[in-house]
């Protein structure tokens, strides 16, 4: 196990390269000068030119990179053009956190109710297929429904007609009802429909069929013998989740005007601020690169019997 760890996040170093480079990259090909925008629409060619000195972007691009590459080594991602502020202290002094939270609340929440209508469904195939269609059609529904579309709906219908919860913020509970059912419906659905799938064929397994001949309980044959093998593709789908649905914080922190990571993001790019934008896309990316890394390793602690190479 200490083997296949360290071997992983050796893995994970070229990954990370990777990652950073792809960024750099994709957001020297957006439109604007960041020299410009730095120095105002006013300033003379000698002002912008000692502007671009001073960013480095009269380099060529493979030392701009090295630049950028060793300053992140040591926790520096420039200066916010919009703030002037430290890149890390924007992303990481408020905003991070929440969207972590609203991220981590979300996938609890698609997990929880995920594995309750999954396991329910395969174990109610071929006894009571009108209950199992009917958890699979409330599964379908949530998966086609965007999580934008229904954030409006329940701030439509729980704020402004009932008046039971707040339409906008982040804190108190009353206020994370709405934006973690947004974001975890559509990734309940998912997990919802794997976990059937994946059960379902663990219990037509000979093991599965000798247990129940053997008189055990239903619930002890499920729980405790089918769902360990059943839920080895559900993790990876929940790790791909995760990522899924920090991403789709973006939208929802906008909807529900959180001062998140996603919101972040948006403001960045309204204000063509290439420094901070640059960082909270790397951030995604490397909590991604993460999230992968902890599903590769709970593969081994949900089922010690798979042989990790």
């Amino acid at each position: 196990m200490v083997y296949f760890f360290l071997k992983r996040l050796l893995q994970m170093i070229p990954v990370v390269i990777g990652v950073t480079l792809a960024v750099f990259l994709m957001l020297h090909l957006i439109p604007g000068d960041p020299a410009r925008i730095m120095a105002g629409e006013v300033a003379s060619p000698e002002q912008l030119e000692q502007m671009r000195i001073n960013l480095g972007l009269h380099l060529p691009l493979h030392e701009q990179f090295l630049n950028y590459f060793g300053n992140l080594l040591r926790g520096d991602m420039g200066n916010s053009i919009r703030t002037g502020r430290p890149v890390v202290l924007e992303i990481f002094e408020n905003r991070f956190m929440i969207t972590l939270q609203l991220a981590m609340a979300g996938t609890s929440l698609s997990i929880l109710l995920g594995l309750i209508v999954g396991v329910f469904s395969a174990a109610m195939k071929n006894k009571y297929s009108f209950v199992e269609k009917l958890l699979m059609l409330f599964s379908l529904i949530g998966l086609s429904m965007p999580n934008f579309w229904l954030g409006i709906l329940l701030i439509q219908f729980f704020s402004v007609r009932m008046g039971w919860l707040p339409s906008i913020g982040w804190g108190t509970w009353q206020q994370m009802v709405m934006p973690m059912l947004a974001l975890g419906v559509t990734g309940m659905a998912v997990i919802a429909r794997m976990t059937s799938n994946s059960l379902t064929e663990v219990l037509a397994q000979d093991y599965i069929r000798t247990a129940y001949a053997k008189g055990v309980k239903s619930s002890v044959i499920i729980f405790r013998h089918a769902l360990k093998n059943g839920l080895i593709p559900v993790v990876t789908i929940v790790g791909l989740q995760f990522g899924s649905l920090l991403g789709g914080a973006i939208i929802t922190e906008s909807i529900f005007a959180i001062n998140g990571l996603g919101r972040l993001v948006v403001d960045a790019i309204r204000a063509q601020d290439f420094p901070l934008l640059q960082g909270a896309v790397l951030v995604y990316a490397l909590v991604f690169v993460v999230v992968n890394f902890l599903v590769d390793i709970s593969y081994r602690l949900i089922n010690k019997r798979i042989e990790l190479n």
